[in-house]
């Protein structure tokens, strides 16, 4: 039996190193947090027990929970010891009277709880990781070809949410090829398109989302095919874009291309007030200010996109060469304004589309429009669900995703459904 060491920054890179030098069939016999990182020994040939050989997910199940109920005490203890420390030194019915803890020794108690946490936190995250790369042997072993659509949903770039709900929904199929027409239906199923364009309805909509999205040039393709279709005098621009260098001129130069007014609306200037002008206007297309999640001024604008009075269709701008965390952030900081729907935006330069369709058809929120390069109008398409899935396996890797990242994907899994069950 051959048994090493190794030193990481966090378990997942001691993981991959273990995985690289001995490979997939090493075992952790042992793990700890030192400073700057963990250790983890790994040995070689390693013999378990017959029991746990024979019964390798329940045992691991098993260990987990003894972990979580570990950690929800720890939890337990730290509130009793932050409600002692906050009770009122008035307080009329006090508990019995005992000494108190020197100084010294509240820090090393603190201190050897810090350690108790940390350490039951290392082997969460390692029982988690071993038991993903076991859940996954244990897939592509006794069922292939299921594996076999796991992988080719990971090459599209799917949240592993997604990827396992619509598996769900093919059952037992096991001709392959029906089997993966039968996922991407259910796929174009789940992504939401409106009934009617809509700049086809009167009223008022505002682009709203982070900075870089692509809002100010979307606003120029929607204006510009509206202006086509009915004319200049249907439709008025307004900017509550007085942060950023340029983006007044930006829209008044578009607005004198296409012959259109051009409201600019001041912060913390009412933005009814502002628009009611515009009223007899079919069409009025807001933009906004891409500013941060903890800015109160994004805030005070998410208020005022909100109001019962101004009944604004708002529509979230998603870049599709962004991060799913970062769109995921978007979502959840911009649907407190109410949404409509969403824009997807530069599909020319992604490389995938998983990860946005991930968050279009996790949330719910209907594609309004698709925006795949700068020209105007011409770059801004009406979306069709299957033709928006079909570009995405048509842009899907080429090659299989690592076993080792298949092995993570299903830790991750295995945490989120962990969590879900705790909560």
């Amino acid at each position: 039996m051959q048994v090493k060491r190794f030193f990481a920054a966090d378990m997942r890179q001691a993981m991959k190193q273990v995985r690289d030098e001995l490979g997939a069939d090493a075992a952790i016999i042992g793990n700890r947090r030192i400073s700057g990182g963990v250790e983890l020994m790994a040995a070689l040939n390693y013999q378990l027990p017959s029991e746990l050989v024979r019964e390798p997910n329940l045992q691991l199940e098993a260990e987990l929970r003894k972990t979580q109920e570990m950690i929800a005490s720890a939890q337990v203890e730290l509130a009793i010891r932050s409600e002692g420390e906050s009770a009122p030194e008035n307080q009329v019915f006090a508990a019995p009277l005992v000494e108190k803890p020197h100084p010294r020794a509240e820090t090393q108690a603190e201190g050897a709880l810090n350690a108790v946490r940390d350490e039951l936190s290392g082997l969460r995250e390692l029982i988690e990781m071993q038991l993903g790369t076991m859940v996954w042997g244990n897939i592509q072993e006794k069922q292939p070809q299921r594996a076999s659509l796991w992988r080719r949903l990971q090459r599209i770039g799917l949240p592993v949410e997604i990827s396992r709900n619509l598996l769900e929904q093919i059952g037992d199929e096991v001709d392959q090829r029906k089997a993966w027409r039968m996922l991407l239906a259910h796929l174009a199923r789940s992504v939401q398109v409106p009934e009617t364009e809509p700049l086809e309805a009167r009223g008022v909509i505002a682009l709203v989302g982070p900075a870089g999205m692509g809002k100010t040039t979307t606003l120029a393709k929607m204006a510009a095919r509206f202006v086509l279709k009915y004319g200049a005098k249907n439709v008025a621009l307004a900017s509550m874009d007085g942060y950023r260098i340029g983006a007044q001129e930006q829209l008044k130069t578009l607005g004198r291309i296409l012959n259109v007014s051009v409201t600019q609306i001041e912060p913390g200037e009412s933005l009814v007030a502002a628009i009611e002008p515009l009223a007899k206007k079919r069409l009025v297309l807001v933009d906004t200010a891409g500013l941060p999640a903890s800015d109160p001024a994004l805030r005070m604008q998410l208020e005022a996109l909100a109001s019962r009075s101004l009944k604004s269709r708002n529509y979230l701008v998603l870049g599709a060469t962004s991060q799913e965390q970062v769109l995921k952030a978007a979502y959840n900081t911009y649907q407190r304004c109410g949404l409509a729907g969403c824009v997807i935006t530069k599909l020319d330069e992604a490389l995938s589309l998983g990860e946005v369709l991930g968050v279009v058809v996790g949330q719910n929120l209907p594609v309004a429009y698709l925006a795949d390069g700068p020209r105007i109008p011409d770059d801004l398409h009406i979306p069709r669900s299957h033709q928006l899935v079909s570009r995405a396996v048509r842009m899907q890797m080429t090659e299989d995703p690592s076993e080792d990242l298949m092995a993570d994907m299903f830790a991750g899994l295995y945490n989120s459904d962990a969590t879900r069950r705790v909560g």
